[in-house]
């Protein structure tokens, strides 16, 4: 179809689409679906071959955030049945660590619940990096704290961080209604700080939450204005004990064409499956590796994902590779405007890129109408299946092994 020529010319070129041809991609049938995931899966193929980068989540602190977002099963008064503990000791950090890089993750992303750092909590996580970079010297470190205060993105960077992930989460006209506690404006600085000290900057979405297509495109064209190195998408899991938990708006045609319209637009930025990905993709999780080149290995913050031995047998079956600690992430082009990780090292201290802001498992101008949605909806039998949420048993915090 026209529309599919057009992006994927425009994603070999490293051209950004209109809203209007984003806004199509979402408005596709399913009759269409695999035509969009093979346009998208030659525009990953040309900037990133078939590697998949594995990321491994370790949740240094649990819980009792203060913070009010919705879709949270750590946020202030959630209900949700959840391991809370405090600060992991970098020992145990490294510990669970290890079990991660062990089933192949190239990234640590090291997350900790609460509105953002004090100095003293960035003290205790530059003694993580430590511990963690002492045994596994080119691990990638991503911190995931929360909002940044002036400085703190520095210290980090000196501690021997490489990347840091705050994700804007929804557009910017809706934020309001996800979050009271702090704006969108907020998240953007932390971006922004994350970019000016030389940090590898992460941030990405959560589908799912009731949002439009036009909300959707916004976040995402936003994305693509910080130009992050990475851009995780969450498809949203409905705890229960919290307001969203009667959300369920996905199916996995709906998640290939948000990751499609995701990569049309980020053509040469790693594009992560972050949470959600089990429950919501389900055994359409190997088309996906077809436009995303990134994943979580094992669990996510609070809940249980897939089994790390799964993952990587996902990833061989469907005629991908784990990419290894050795290979440069981001194409060699960006290397030239990044100095963060993923991408080829600049200097010596370069490096190869989920408080609670990783994976848990704004109306500007007028939007053009988009295509006309002709998409089935979904039937009797298609059954959005709320029944799939299991509450992590399992992971740091717990005396049970981690599940990579």
């Amino acid at each position: 179809m026209d529309l599919l020529d057009t992006l994927t010319a425009k994603g070999l070129r490293r051209e950004l689409p209109t809203r209007e041809e984003a806004l199509a991609v979402l408005a596709t049938t399913d009759d269409e679906l695999m035509d969009v995931v093979a346009a998208a899966g030659r525009v990953r193929r040309q900037w990133f071959g078939r590697r998949v980068k594995l990321n491994y989540l370790v949740n240094l602190k649990s819980g009792l955030c203060p913070e009010d977002c919705s879709y949270c099963s750590q946020r202030l008064g959630s209900k949700a049945e959840i391991l809370k503990y405090t600060w992991l000791k970098p020992d145990q950090a490294a510990e669970a660590a290890a079990a991660g890089l062990a089933g192949g993750a190239k990234r640590v992303c090291l997350v900790a619940s609460g509105r953002g750092p004090t100095d003293r909590d960035v003290e205790r996580v530059a003694d993580t990096i430590s511990a963690i970079k002492d045994a596994h010297e080119n691990v990638e470190i991503c911190a995931c704290l929360g909002l940044l205060s002036d400085n703190q993105a520095e210290r980090l960077r000196a501690a021997g961080a490489d990347a840091y992930n705050h994700n804007l989460n929804t557009s910017e006209g809706t934020y309001g209604d996800i979050t009271t506690t702090h704006t969108y404006a907020d998240r953007v600085d932390t971006v922004n700080k994350a970019h000016g000290a030389g940090l590898s900057a992460c941030s990405g979405l959560i589908a799912g939450m009731g949002e439009s297509d036009e909300d959707l495109v916004d976040v995402v064209f936003a994305l693509r204005e910080l130009d992050p190195d990475s851009v995780p998408v969450n498809f949203l899991i409905p705890f229960e004990g919290t307001p969203l938990a009667k959300e369920w708006h996905l199916t996995p045609q709906r998640c290939l064409r948000i990751l499609a319209m995701v990569r049309f637009v980020c053509p040469d930025i790693e594009v992560r499956i972050a949470g959600g990905r089990e429950v919501h993709l389900r055994t359409m999780q190997p088309l996906g590796l077809h436009i995303a080149n990134s994943i979580f290995l094992g669990d996510y913050l609070t809940s249980e994902g897939q089994a790390g031995q799964a993952d990587l047998e996902m990833i061989k079956d469907a005629g991908f590779t784990v990419e290894g600690a050795e290979e440069v992430t981001l194409p060699q082009h960006r290397a030239h405007v990044t100095a963060g990780c993923g991408s080829a090292p600049a200097a010596a201290d370069a490096c190869g890129s989920g408080g609670g802001c990783g994976p848990c498992g704004g109306h500007g101008e007028q939007a053009p109408e988009p295509v006309a949605d002709t998409a089935r909806e979904p039937a009797d039998n298609d059954e959005l299946r709320s029944d799939l949420v299991k509450v992590r048993r399992r992971g740091a915090g717990t005396e049970l092994a981690p599940n990579a």
